[in-house]
């Protein structure tokens, strides 16, 4: 039998890791490998994992990474590219419910650490980076996405609580949550109108209903609904009409965070396809000594070292304290395509056994057109890149 092929051995050298990121990467490799790999399978076909890898993951450092310490985070000497490892380190599971689930928080808390009271994050951060508590982002509705300048869940100020009605659609770790960052309408028309709230998930008048989805099968998605939910003001996140800029750079970390797991996964579905082309034989030779599947990888190869190289670039520019919207915009369509192509090939490869469920390249590819959609799609991406550069 050839040997396994492992993609580290030819992944292209960082100018920008250290031996502080190898040390993460090998780490938690070594975590995943344990507590996580050998499940990956049951807990997708079973649609959940066990609510107690939340507190095994906390201990070992993973729900805490780029929090303060203060809050029982750990932070000394992080950066953004222990974030980067992070999300390609976890994208190996093949099983990216698992991971949207199990680090929502990802999305959910940083508003509320970036511009919440001291007060609310003292109450919120500790409980949910040590396992115990959930937060979901809310901000999705069944008739705005993307377009998040046009939510309609509706805000309105009644003494010291505000009365929301409304509803979100598609909300990540919605049914395990115990708190929803959620973007509201205070105001008028647009983005200027919209301001976020924390709304407790056993709140009166809140009611959730599980989604079932082509792909992440193993994340609880939910429709969330909101009924003369009273709400404390002192449960405003900011400044009221002024929640557009929390959402705003809430995306664009979890852009950058989404393309680097886009990469993981194309990863996964090269070496997937090389160990297959390695041992199988067709025609009297391996496959992988066919032109057209050399080729085939090769090409793979080709499109993860040059997005590689684009995710390494604006990861160090958002470290250096710029804001490159445009860039960041254009790297997730750039990781998503390259996603896409990585696992049509790998299924290709496979063949037969690509299409069985119970293995990585199959759960990645249904997994395809989620993160061409969340976070932004493609198209809106391209959009927002076009308005950036003055188009």
């Amino acid at each position: 039998m050839a040997a396994q092929f492992d993609f580290d051995t030819t992944r292209l050298p960082s100018p920008f890791m250290n031996d502080s990121h190898h040390h993460w990467r090998a780490e938690l490799r070594k975590f995943v490998e344990k507590e996580m790999m050998p499940y990956a399978d049951e807990w997708d076909e079973a649609g959940g994992f066990p609510e107690e890898l939340y507190k095994k993951a906390s201990e070992f450092g993973l729900l805490r990474m780029g929090y303060p310490e203060q809050y029982g985070g750990i932070s000394e000497g992080l950066d953004r590219f222990h974030g980067i490892v992070t999300s390609e380190e976890l994208a190996r599971l093949g099983a990216g419910g698992v991971t949207a689930s199990l680090m929502v928080h990802g999305i959910g808390l940083p508003p509320i650490m970036a511009i919440g009271s001291d007060e609310m994050k003292e109450r919120i951060a500790p409980p949910v980076l040590n396992g115990d508590k959930r937060i979901s982002l809310a901000i999705t509705e069944p008739g705005a996405g993307s377009d998040v300048a046009n939510i309609s869940t509706k805000a309105v100020r009644d003494g010291d609580h505000y009365i929301v009605n409304g509803s979100k659609m598609f909300i990540t770790g919605g049914m395990r949550a115990h708190h929803f960052t959620t973007a509201v309408r205070t105001g008028g028309e647009g983005m200027r109108g919209i301001s976020l709230l924390l709304i407790d998930a056993d709140a009166p008048g809140v009611t959730r209903t599980p989604l079932k989805k082509m792909g992440w099968w193993a994340s609880d998605t939910a429709a969330i609904y909101f009924d003369d939910v009273k709400v404390p003001a002192s449960n405003l996140i900011g400044e009221e009409n002024q929640g557009f800029i929390g959402i705003v750079n809430n995306f664009n970390g979890e852009r950058l965070g989404m393309a680097a797991g886009a990469m993981g996964s194309a990863r996964v579905c090269l070496e997937e396809a090389v160990n297959w082309a390695q041992e199988r034989k067709t025609f009297g030779k391996r496959l992988g000594d066919h032109q057209v599947i050399r080729h085939k990888i090769a090409e793979m190869v080709r499109q993860i070292n040059a997005t590689q190289a684009y995710l390494e670039i604006c990861a160090w520019r958002v470290q250096n304290g710029e804001t490159p919207v445009a860039d960041l915009a254009m790297l997730k369509v750039q990781a998503t395509l390259t996603l896409e192509f990585c696992a049509r090939e790998a299924m290709q490869i496979l063949g037969g056994s690509g299409y069985m469920r119970g293995n990585r390249v199959e759960r990645i590819y249904r997994e395809v057109r989620v993160n061409a959609i969340g976070g932004g799609s493609e198209e809106i991406m391209r959009d927002l890149a076009a308005r950036q550069l003055g188009i």
